[in-house]
């Protein structure tokens, strides 16, 4: 036993000696090599020592996502700007703020050379800004972002994820967008935000109004609600059955029944913009095809009060094309809500309104042109209800007095308009109730004495009396 231990002992005195003369060996060769061998060589010695021994790196692969596509805006660039927004950690060293008066709020962005991480379905990506200034003042700047993961994961970035960054960008935008209103005498207009063709200028869409607080039958509200909602998700329907992806409204009934707020509620409800178009201002079709070509997607076309655009003509009237082309006809404005040009663009709605259905040319209000027509009559007890509801709250739905008022709106013709003004008189809604209940029973006999003349009258004085009245509503 005791012969055993000496040899283990004598065999690691032995294995300690050799290993004290190699590392004194290496330290020796060490110190002569930085001695004797020059510093370059002994890199590149290092360098390829390193080569060969050195574990083999993972191969990446890195696409570059380019701001433009030519001269058109290239979607994956958009997209990644707004979704890397929301990938921006406490880690980023740099970061671009900006705020146009009009924004309510800041825009915070990537500075060049900044890279963000983002991971997806166990994939790691990161994305670099590049913003590469022009050389000798020579062309513009150029603006990409580079995106770098493993070569094995390509066919899952550019199936999956770059689509999922798209359907994210697009929810994003939706969330944080700024309905607008557009108008081609709007003297405000951005590059940045308003359409290319600078034919419009445009403010931000501030009017209130929603279904919620619309006072309109319960039943037709709803069937608008359904007709939009199927409208913007129907989209390969339209491209299956060979149609343009448009839908167009023709809103009719006296002025002051809400064919205005109904426009704001459908815009704000779908977060559509509003293009604004004054036929009056239009000389001619060639004029005509250049705005509405200007017009983005997802927008409403708002043509109001179509049956007094007299200036348009039928194109039988004019046998000479140059003709037809330098003036605005009936025949043209169909061709831009039914034929050709009409397809020149997606998901859009074009509204229209009369105070007088009854005018309107026939080949205006079939089905292709104005597909749903939307009657906006006189106030009912139930959107009474909602406009009292509105403005006093609880305390005007519940007063005594709004029975009474409810019953006297059934027997006679009053706008939402006029019961809205009078709601607004006060804070107090014993006073207001009680100054529109007197209000409705003036009403009620200004109309009864107006209706005993007329009928005293011969029939072609009626006739006269009832268009003066009617210009009268209009003005």
């Amino acid at each position: 036993m005791f012969s055993s231990i000496s040899e283990m002992s004598q065999t690691a005195s032995t294995l300690f000696s050799a290993y004290a003369s190699i590392m004194g060996s290496i330290m020796l060769f060490r110190s002569m090599a930085y001695d004797i061998i020059p510093p370059e060589l002994r890199s590149y010695i290092a360098k390829l020592f390193a080569f060969f021994f050195a574990l083999p790196a993972p191969s990446n692969l890195t696409v570059t996502v380019d701001e433009l596509c030519g001269l058109t805006p290239n979607e994956v660039y958009s997209a990644a700007e707004i979704y890397l927004h929301t990938k921006i950690s406490s880690k980023t060293e740099r970061l671009k703020v900006s705020k146009t008066p009009r924004q309510k709020t800041f825009t915070i962005s990537m500075e060049k050379g900044e890279e963000i991480t983002d991971f997806f379905e166990g994939i790691q990506l990161k994305w670099k800004y590049i913003h590469e200034e022009p050389r000798e003042n020579h062309g513009s700047a150029k603006k990409y972002f580079e995106l770098c993961f493993s070569k094995k994961f390509k066919d899952k970035v550019m199936e999956v994820y770059l689509p999922y960054v798209i359907a994210q960008a697009e929810k994003i935008k939706n969330e944080r967008k700024v309905v607008k209103l557009y108008n081609r005498e709007c003297p405000y207009y951005d590059e940045e935000e308003a359409c290319g063709s600078g034919m419009w200028g445009f403010v931000n869409l501030e009017h209130p109004a929603t279904f919620d607080t619309l006072a309109m039958d319960e039943d037709l509200k709803k069937m608008i609600i359904d007709d939009l909602n199927r409208f913007i998700r129907r989209k390969e329907f339209y491209k299956r059955v060979g149609k343009a992806w448009k839908r167009g409204y023709l809103l009719y009934g006296p002025p002051g029944t809400g064919k205005s707020s109904l426009i704001a509620a459908m815009a704000n409800y779908l977060k559509f913009d509003i293009y604004d178009l004054e036929l009056t201002s239009v000389s001619s079709n060639s004029e005509l095809r250049r705005i509405l070509l200007s017009t983005t997607n997802k927008s409403i076309l708002v043509i109001e009060d179509i049956d007094c655009s007299n200036e348009m003509k039928d194109r039988e009237d004019d046998d000479n094309d140059n003709a037809y082309e330098k003036k605005l006809t009936l025949s043209g404005m169909l061709n831009f809500i039914d034929g050709l040009w009409s397809s020149c663009g997606d998901e859009r709605i074009i509204v229209f309104t009369t105070n007088h259905k009854e005018r309107l040319d026939p080949a205006l209000l079939r089905p292709g042109r104005m597909d749903v027509h939307v009657n906006l009559s006189y106030c009912t007890p139930q959107g009474f209800r909602t406009l009292v509801s509105n403005y006093l709250g609880s305390a005007g739905r519940n007063h005594a007095l709004a029975g009474e008022i409810e019953e006297l709106i059934k027997s006679m013709e009053v706008t939402p308009a006029e019961i809205a003004e009078e709601l607004m008189k006060d804070d107090d809604a014993e006073i207001v109730l009680r100054g529109l209940l007197n209000f409705l029973k003036r009403k009620k006999v200004e109309r009864s004495e107006i209706q005993k003349v007329e009928d005293h009258q011969p029939p072609e004085t009626k006739a006269v009396s009832r268009t003066e009245t009617d210009d009268d509503d209009e003005e």
